[in-house]
């Protein structure tokens, strides 16, 4: 059977789409504040069609869940029947994803599952992938590595209580190259933001061709 994700890659089944949430007051990544206009330009570069969940601020769980349900319920409508997360290791994490989706149509499918992060991480960098950090929780890393390159440089300096891919929440991070992107995605340093213990590194579309 043919089987249709809504992210990211996994032998024998063919990428159709990206599921992103948005804050609809911010027009930005519901989690980490990366611009709408890096996310679609990501999508582009991609070669694939973005959905987006939009997503009120503030925005309770239960308001979050409704949301993703219908996200759901009509990625099921039109053709979807699995979603691939990234998640590496968090138990807790993979069965709420896992009770969520029970039922709907969509398999839960996790193809990094368990594979050692620090080794993971080593292993996107040489095979390209090219990505800055736009968070930084403050009670995990010095704000010091809020928009600094994902490369060996930064895994060398990492705390050794922090995950090599930040899986416990220590960072995230906006890719702008690598071998999934048919171009790059030219991006700019803007203003480091501090608000609610975290750092945000805003990145800004650039103009130029390439960094």
């Amino acid at each position: 059977m043919r089987s249709h994700a809504l992210q990211s890659g996994i032998m024998g089944v063919e990428i159709a789409g990206l599921l992103t949430t948005f804050n609809q007051v911010a027009d930005r990544v519901a989690m980490h504040a990366v611009r709408r206009t890096l996310v679609e330009a990501q999508a582009a570069a991609a070669g694939l069609p973005l959905r987006a969940v939009e997503l009120p601020w503030p925005c309770s769980n239960e308001e979050y869940e409704s949301r993703m349900a219908e996200a759901c319920r009509a990625a099921v409508a039109d053709g979807f029947d699995a979603v691939v997360f990234g998640d590496l290791f968090l138990r807790d994490v993979r069965e709420y994803r896992e009770r969520k989706l029970a039922g709907t149509g969509l398999e839960p499918l996790f193809p990094l599952w368990e594979i050692p992060t620090r080794d993971l991480a080593r292993e996107m960098i040489r095979g390209g992938l090219r990505a800055r950090i736009t968070c930084v929780d403050k009670k995990a890393l010095d704000t010091r590595f809020a928009g600094r390159e994902f490369d060996e440089a930064l895994l060398a300096d990492l705390p050794p209580q922090a995950d090599p891919c930040g899986e416990n929440g220590e960072f995230h991070t906006f890719a702008y190259a690598g071998p999934m992107f048919q171009h790059p995605i030219p991006v700019a340093a803007g203003e480091l933001r501090d608000a609610d213990g975290f750092v945000f590194a805003d990145l800004l579309p650039s103009m130029e061709g390439g960094l």
